[in-house]
């Protein structure tokens, strides 16, 4: 693993300067509590969650894995570190984690966090630099508690626990990586395909077509276009149609420079790109149905 101490200033060195955090979340009970971080930092944060849900896992573990990568990489996917560490959560190949490619992918490497976290007896009551340690034996096993607080809130807002507290400015990343079609894959990424084909979600390409094929189509290609994601309550999930909701919608925010998305909507409100304080807004004038409310479905717009 990397080295704790050492590997993170060298981290934040070499990346912390590129570039303003973009990135907000603010506690979801009015305490004042606040994290700014980047969207690179953000889609990695989205999907170490996503995977941690598609695992029902509870918000411990997902605080746990969060907390972990904020201190083994800074949240970000780097291909070097102590020894032949890489990835989000500095996984040696050598230790047996995967292969290097395998490593790098950052679904991947959070399946791997997980499986070995649920190898610890008791490890949601356990004091997360404990948790942590189990499963990464690091040289610094005390250094993964001061992430605790940053990866609490993360981890309230992106389980949708904690719903309209995440926020980002949108600026559009330089990547190929945009349209509806992009949305969906990286949804299937993230989630598994569970989360289009058995909700039905729809692409509507903007002219007032819409397809729930996973085909790629033209409108989609050219960046524009609506993926509309109906919410309801799974079996087995432990939580709640509105808490599933706002990690959708979550997700979407903070993928949003990376997939050129432009706004989103659940719950009577709506984020929008590029607005400055990129505040989650009544949905056209409408009273909002509350950050906890249950709406139909989580609306993402594509295109600049």
């Amino acid at each position: 693993m990397l080295s704790a101490v050492a590997g993170y200033l060298v981290v934040q060195y070499v990346t912390g300067g590129t570039g303003g955090p973009g990135c907000k979340v603010v506690s979801g009970k009015g305490d004042g509590a606040t994290y700014e971080f980047t969207p690179e930092q953000a889609v990695n944060a989205a999907t170490i969650t996503a995977v941690g849900t598609a695992r029902d896992l509870p918000e411990r573990a997902v605080t746990i894995a969060l907390a972990t990568a904020l201190q083994e990489s800074a949240l970000r996917n780097i291909d070097y570190g102590d020894r032949d560490s890489v990835g989000l959560f500095q996984q040696r190949p050598s230790q047996g984690w995967g292969t290097p490619q395998q490593i790098m992918d950052p679904a991947y490497a959070s399946e791997k966090f997980y499986e070995h976290l649920e190898k610890v007896p008791g490890y949601t009551r356990l004091p997360l630099t404990v948790a942590a340690q189990k499963v990464q034996r690091s040289g610094f096993p005390q250094a993964y508690a001061k992430h605790e607080p940053d990866a609490t809130l993360l981890a309230a807002a992106l389980t949708g626990r904690a719903g309209a507290t995440l926020t980002c400015d949108g600026r559009p990343a330089a990547t190929r990586a945009k349209g509806a079609d992009a949305v969906r894959a990286a949804l299937a990424r993230d989630f598994g395909r569970d989360v289009l084909a058995p909700a039905g979600a729809e692409v509507d390409d903007g002219k007032g077509q819409s397809s729930s094929s996973a085909a790629p189509t033209p409108e989609a290609e050219s960046g524009d276009g609506t993926v509309t994601l109906p919410v309801t309550a799974v079996a087995g999930d432990r939580r709640d149609a509105g808490a599933r909701g706002w990690q959708l919608a979550h997700w979407a925010v903070a993928n949003a420079s990376e997939l050129h998305i432009r706004s989103v909507s659940y719950a009577g409100r709506e984020w929008v790109a590029g607005h400055t304080d990129s505040r989650w807004r009544p949905l056209d004038g409408k009273a909002p149905a509350g950050p906890d409310g249950e709406a139909d479905a989580v609306r993402i717009t594509t295109g600049r």
